[in-house]
């Protein structure tokens, strides 16, 4: 593309911004670890919630959103549309948990849950398990998003893309903590959801798509529409929706969209000022990711059907680009390619924004596991705290040099996706039960990593390739997956020593959650005298599940209901809006129950 003069200007003065952000906070930032990771505990829902949302809005999230669309239609967005109940369910039972424990990472969790040398094992393996190795496959496919846009849209080579996006990246990231990271993706997501909208406006009205109508009754349009899959076509709806919300939700470990809340999502709720703070971000997070993001994204993919309806089109239109990244989800920064001078620097900056927040905040989230849960912990506990945010600024470079590495090796974000579900599946009941189950312990959890990433590495490495059978598809592995890890998780946990009766406590104590999955130890501390009977609360853990359900319910009627509006569909726009009106109105009056309790 021959970008204008105004093109750039916007680029270069929104790279400024980024690293003016990051001088003007690394003087607070660098004060201690506390600071350099979350923020003193000091910040407001809204800018969290925001930050949250910047984070899942990464440049690569358009371009998989792209290839769901162009592979399956609307309804194959089921796929992550479904993490929407994990989602709810941390905002309505978990954030206020986690903001109880007053960990620095979700990692400490494990010394705070569990007892002994099995739980400092684990605490020191997960930290580097998720922490650099999971961490950098994230990071390396947003990178490979944004090698993607750079050669479509600016012409440069994957290793110039990735030197320029990096440096900014880290150096504001490295100087800035959390605190920098937050206050910079407050603006990224404002540039970048103007950005979206702007050219989903102008891509819909392009003289080779003709407009909204003419979109949605193109011929190669017209079946990728429905916003569920059809009902008797087994061989989609079973993987697309079925698989989606019946198993994945609550068995799947997904950077976002953990089970039980965790990942960056924790690390922002134990930034909060208080839990209501904490409650009030995660929700707002779960609203904006789910009802309002969606739909520009989707309607460029369906446009991108009318102009690039296969890989032959592609590749036709871009023959500089490699035919080793030519996929469906190239169809989004292709898109973007017929954009007017002037909104195309607007879009690219946009584009830049939303990678860089992605980026920044895994740079931050996994140094904090190296620094607090590898190096304070094992290495020296004696550290100063100038130290400790020295060795989180080298960890967040090291990290993004590996990260951009793994990204030149891959091809696509739909393969990185789902080999991320396959490597996590089976493991997310654990998150959701130990807080509420006293019986689980550390091999619980290290059992369930070890056989789900020992699947994974069968299926993509040994069944894939060297058998010669036939190819199982991704939705039979992934539930093969959940039900070998939860068997033997739960087999691992029956058979080995509870957690110690002292550590179990005093979890409970600290962190009160609801008292019905605790009565052995419960009736142990009130025998022993080491705990009073006006200590226990019962809980609410029933209308709080109440909360998510209406919660889910809510959010999907906004999600529909923008749909409906967008495809003309008027009875049905309405219908939704109103569920969406009055599941608010439930969801405030339950919720004032729960937090005057």
């Amino acid at each position: 593309m021959n970008l204008a003069t105004l093109d750039w200007a916007i680029i270069v003065a929104f790279f400024a911004i980024s690293l003016s952000v990051g001088v003007l906070v690394a003087r607070r930032s660098g004060k201690s670890s506390a600071e350099f990771f979350l923020s003193g505990r000091s910040m407001p829902w809204w800018l969290l919630g925001v930050s949250m949302v910047a984070t899942t809005f990464s440049a690569d999230t358009p371009n998989l959103v792209t290839d769901i669309v162009r592979k399956n239609g609307v309804a194959g967005n089921w796929a992550w549309w479904a993490f929407l109940l994990t989602g709810m369910l941390t905002v309505f039972v978990y954030a206020r948990l986690w903001r109880r424990s007053g960990v620095l990472t979700d990692i400490e969790f494990y010394e705070l849950r569990y007892s002994g040398s099995m739980a400092a094992f684990l605490r020191g393996f997960r930290a580097i398990y998720l922490g650099v190795f999971f961490n950098i496959i994230i990071m390396a496919t947003v990178c490979l998003a944004g090698i993607k846009i750079g050669g479509v849209m600016l012409g440069i080579s994957p290793v110039q893309t990735l030197l320029l996006v990096a440096l900014v990246t880290v150096v504001y990231s490295a100087i800035g903590g959390l605190r920098g990271v937050i206050i910079t993706d407050f603006i990224q997501f404002g540039l970048a959801m103007i950005g979206s909208i702007a050219a989903a406006v102008v891509i819909v009205n392009l003289p080779e798509v003709g407009g909204l109508e003419a979109l949605l009754t193109h011929e190669n349009v017209r079946g990728k529409l429905h916003l569920l899959p059809d009902f008797t076509d087994s061989k989609l709806l079973i993987p697309l929706f079925l698989i989606p919300l019946a198993v994945q939700w609550w068995s799947v470990w997904y950077p976002g969209a953990e089970p039980g809340g965790g990942g960056y999502i924790a690390q922002r709720m134990l930034a909060a000022k208080s839990e209501t703070h904490a409650v009030g971000a995660t929700l707002l997070f779960n609203v904006a990711h789910y009802a309002l993001r969606p739909w520009p994204w989707i309607l460029v993919a369906l446009a991108s059907i009318v102009v690039f309806p296969d890989f032959a089109s592609l590749q036709a239109a871009f023959p500089k680009v490699s035919t080793s990244v030519i996929n469906d989800d190239l169809a989004y920064p292709a898109m973007l390619t017929k954009l007017p001078r002037g909104l195309t620097g607007l879009v690219i900056a946009s584009l830049i924004a939303a990678l860089m927040s992605t980026l920044s905040t895994h740079l931050n989230w996994g140094s904090s596991y190296v620094v607090n849960d590898c190096y304070k912990r094992f290495i020296k506990p004696a550290a100063t705290e100038r130290e400790l945010v020295r060795v989180g600024q080298l960890s967040t470079v090291l990290l993004m040099v590996l990260a951009a590495l793994l990204a030149l090796a891959l091809s696509n974000a739909l393969q990185a996706f789902n080999i991320l579900l396959q490597i996590g599946a089976g493991t997310g009941l654990i998150f959701i039960l130990r807080w509420f189950w006293w019986r689980i312990n550390a091999y619980s959890e290290l059992s369930a990593m070890i056989i789900s990433f020992t699947i994974a590495l069968y299926f993509e490495f040994v069944h894939n390739r060297l058998l010669g059978f036939a190819l199982l598809p991704d939705h039979i592995k992934l539930v093969s997956g959940v039900l070998i890890t939860t068997v033997g998780w739960i087999t691992v946990t029956l058979f080995t020593r509870p957690t110690n009766h002292d550590t179990l406590l005093q979890f409970y104590k600290m962190v009160k959650p609801a008292s019905a999955g605790w009565q052995p130890v419960l009736r142990k501390a009130l025998a022993e005298g080491t705990l009073q009977p006006t200590e226990i609360q019962a809980g609410k853990l029933p209308l709080e599940i109440a909360c998510m359900l209406i919660g889910c319910i809510t959010v999907y009627a906004a999600l529909f209901s923008t749909g409906f509006w967008i495809y003309n569909n008027t009875s049905a726009a309405w219908w939704a809006t109103g569920v969406a009106v009055a599941g608010s109105v439930v969801l405030f009056r339950l919720w004032q129950q729960i937090r005057l309790s």
